[in-house]
């Protein structure tokens, strides 16, 4: 990217989950701040139980934010009725590590497809013209929407259901990705062909992309910006290069340590 800073697209200040009552109370998360920009590539990193689920869920306005603001556009975020949630659905939508769970079954994939068509606003296009769409969108992901038509997801593979899931962003082309663990779930090569298709989805449409990982190795490789997350609180966030070349905080260091190395003896004494 260019040294000229993008312009901010999303960012919160304060932002604080707690879940339960003051006997039972659980800080998810507690008061981070962050800033994503325009064009970037942006990984949230920490193990289970770090966090980073609840903030992807509330970015996504699927969980309500206890404390703090969300600036979507420069604008405080506004979800407070279904229209305005559906409005900011249009700018900012996710692709999660389980497709079985990312689709409604009982929706043919013209539907689903259809639905995203119908949110960019193209609902009285000829059928022809969405059709030409969603071939257009199929053949981004490598399926051909001939042999999709009037199947239903589960009649799929689950690799095909991811590829399916980033046609979907295809056709909405959003200004924010989430991607939540979207290669965990398959083989080495079909995660680099996902993430080969994401990064495309970004040069195109100069959409920003927040992966959100425990895999360090990961974020290294595909990220402009990472943000380590602890305890519910971002411990050390930077270029790449500044974290994960120069972590400051021993929290990071062991993340970057327990990435097996191929060209080092591997350290099985810590295995139980």
């Amino acid at each position: 990217m260019s040294n000229e800073k993008a312009a901010t697209c999303l960012s919160g200040k304060g932002i604080t989950k707690i879940f339960g009552n003051k006997k039972t109370k659980t800080i998810a998360v507690d008061h981070v701040d962050f800033e994503f920009c325009k064009g970037q590539v942006i990984s949230i990193v920490g193990e289970s139980g770090s966090g980073k689920t609840t903030i992807t869920k509330m970015i996504l306005g699927l969980t309500s934010v206890t404390e703090g603001e969300i600036y979507f556009d420069g604008k405080i975020r506004d979800i407070s009725s279904h229209k305005k949630k559906k409005d900011y659905w249009r700018g900012i939508q996710a692709v999660f590590q389980d497709p079985f769970a990312a689709f409604n079954m009982f929706y043919k994939i013209d539907a689903v497809l259809l639905d995203c068509i119908n949110m960019r606003g193209g609902k009285h296009l000829s059928k022809e013209k969405k059709t030409e769409f969603m071939t257009e969108a199929c053949g981004f992901v490598n399926l051909k929407f001939q042999e999709l038509t009037n199947k239903y997801p589960f009649e799929l593979s689950g690799g095909q259901m991811q590829r399916l899931m980033i046609a979907r962003i295809f056709l909405l082309k959003p200004k924010i990705l989430i991607a939540d663990e979207p290669t965990s779930m398959v083989d080495a090569c079909s995660r680099a062909t996902i993430l080969d298709m994401l990064l495309k989805l970004r040069d195109e449409n100069n959409m920003t992309i927040v992966f959100i990982t425990h895999d360090i190795g990961l974020a290294y490789y595909v990220s402009d910006a990472v943000y380590i997350m602890e305890h519910g609180k971002f411990v050390e966030h930077g270029s790449a290069d500044e974290v994960i070349l120069n972590p400051k905080e021993t929290y990071t260091k062991r993340l970057i340590s327990d990435v097996p190395k191929i060209y080092e003896k591997w350290d099985l004494t810590t295995v139980g």
